[in-house]
């Protein structure tokens, strides 16, 4: 492993999304080189530059295929080399099939799994070396408030299983200085929720989400940011295994 970079190095996945580039975007913003992982590699590089000539900071693109486990060793392996520190794991790529229990595949399910929940196990694990040399780093993998109140089988299930991957990962880590923890959303409106659905159908489901807050608004990626933010600072140092629901109370709700 090299000489520690002289900044903080932050990996988000899925950073060429609306929410992580949006996450991307805050960690670079606060000084921090940034890495984003994605399987497309146009959207991740475009995203790395537009955030780059924004906030001054080191931004990369990486094409990393999250299914493919020598993909997630090999790409972890090269931030260990150049970079010889990992302060920021944003576990933050998704796959939602959107399909109810009678019309789940077994491809729709492995394949959510894979990027879900097998993924941010992989990452951590591959990151395991350097975190064992620094002996410190903050994990913030991105779940979803539907882990209490039940939807899509696959996707469900596997935001479910993050909440137990955060806790374990927290006891595990502990020792080694990193703490780990999750933020759970709700619908924010990006084109990732929107899915296939028509201007019509995703204005009906933008308000019955609306309606479930008793705020009376929706999530922004802001408001998603900033608690990634927070856990992944020094201020929330001695926070681990925690959930962290931001949904203006919509976590009190059932499925709309």
């Amino acid at each position: 492993m090299t000489t520690q970079h002289p900044t903080p190095v932050s990996l988000v996945t899925g950073g060429a999304g609306a929410l992580g580039s949006a996450i991307a975007h805050r960690l670079a913003s606060n000084g921090d080189t940034v890495l984003i992982f994605d399987n497309n590699a146009e959207a991740a590089r475009d995203q790395a530059q537009r955030i780059a000539e924004a906030t001054g900071s080191h931004v990369e693109a990486h094409t990393v295929n999250l299914t493919e486990q020598a993909s997630i060793r090999e790409s972890m392996a090269d931030v260990g080399q150049r970079y010889g520190r990992l302060d920021r794991l944003v576990n933050n790529a998704a796959f939602n099939p959107k399909t109810s229990l009678e019309r789940t595949a077994t491809e729709e399910w492995d394949s959510t799994m894979a990027v879900n929940l097998r993924a941010p196990m992989a990452l951590c694990q591959a990151a395991l070396p350097i975190w064992q040399a620094t002996r410190s780093g903050r994990i913030v993998n991105i779940t979803s408030r539907t882990w209490l109140a039940g939807g899509p089988t696959a996707y469900v299930t596997s935001k479910a299983g993050i909440v137990g991957l955060t806790r374990s990962l927290a006891v595990e880590l502990g020792p080694l200085g990193v703490t780990a923890n999750a933020v759970a959303p709700s619908m924010v409106a990006t084109p990732f929720t929107r899915g296939g659905r028509t201007e019509e159908e995703f204005a009906a489901f933008t308000e019955r989400h609306t309606r479930m807050s008793p705020l009376g608004r929706l999530a922004t990626a802001e408001d998603i940011v900033d608690a990634v933010e927070f856990l992944a600072s020094a201020k929330a140092s001695f926070i681990t295994g925690e959930v962290l629901h931001v949904c203006g109370g919509a976590q009190l709700a059932t499925a709309p």
